[in-house]
């Protein structure tokens, strides 16, 4: 990662509770806020380039990225496991409530979540247990039930998913379609949207994201749906953010 003089990045330190952590900030003060929410890995290179893109897509968005792991980061799909396994899930969800806060007392109007794969289903599951979130843009990974019922979704969701993703019961065709049936229980607006040929985690996109999906059996390489689901990410959290 290039050094901190250099990074578009602007590290705070968040309280709630009896706890703080870092948190890493991209984009215009008064822009509509959005928290991205990391994947097993961490806080690495790859959330971080999404939280850049976010905060220059259309007219712009203040981007936030939460440190769920304080501050550990899995090298390999050993050590991301593990740290997945280890997270608090309701821990998690406080610190993206406090997140979401932070934007609206720091020049945000309004403010939404995003998040992949992990971060994904902790962003629907802020849907339904966050009260100040004002939209949801989550991709491939939905909450356990014991988290989060998203039928009891408040804010609207959107969701992407790659049909060839095998994360059963987590992000596969079955998970989706049941998510789908959720929320129109829950009478959120929503959108659940397929890629086909896609596998999970198909946004990583940084040559670096690449070769780690090649090493984890997954060469597809879609840049339409990409741009596709960016578009529809921006219309979505453009319509519900726009104060």
């Amino acid at each position: 990662m290039a050094d901190a003089a250099s990074s578009p990045f602007k590290k705070i330190q968040i309280q709630r509770d009896d706890t703080t952590f870092d948190a890493y900030v991209v984009g215009k003060e008064d822009a509509p806020g959005i928290v991205v929410v990391q994947e097993w890995w961490g806080v690495d290179f790859e959330i971080k380039n999404h939280a850049v893109k976010i905060s220059q897509l259309g007219t712009g968005f203040r981007a936030l990225i939460p440190d769920l792991y304080r501050g550990k980061v899995g090298l390999d799909t050993a050590e991301a496991q593990h740290l997945m396994d280890g997270l608090d899930w309701q821990g998690a969800v406080k610190d993206i409530r406090a997140s979401v806060n932070w934007l609206k007392a720091n020049g945000s109007k309004k403010a939404g979540v995003t998040g992949f794969c992990m971060g994904g289903a902790l962003s629907i599951a802020s849907s339904v247990l966050i009260p100040e979130v004002d939209a949801v843009v989550a991709f491939y990974g939905v909450p356990p039930s014991e988290l989060a019922d998203p039928a009891q979704a408040k804010a609207p969701v959107q969701a992407h998913f790659g049909d060839l993703d095998n994360i059963v019961g987590f992000a596969d065709v079955t998970a989706a379609k049941a998510l789908e049936e959720k929320l129109k229980a829950s009478g959120v607006p929503h959108e659940v949207h397929m890629y086909p040929g896609n596998a999970h985690a198909f946004m990583n996109r940084s040559p670096e994201g690449i070769q780690r999906r090649k090493g984890m059996g997954m060469p597809d390489e879609d840049e339409a749906a990409v741009q596709l689901a960016w578009s529809r990410f921006q219309t979505w959290m453009t319509r519900y953010l726009s104060s």
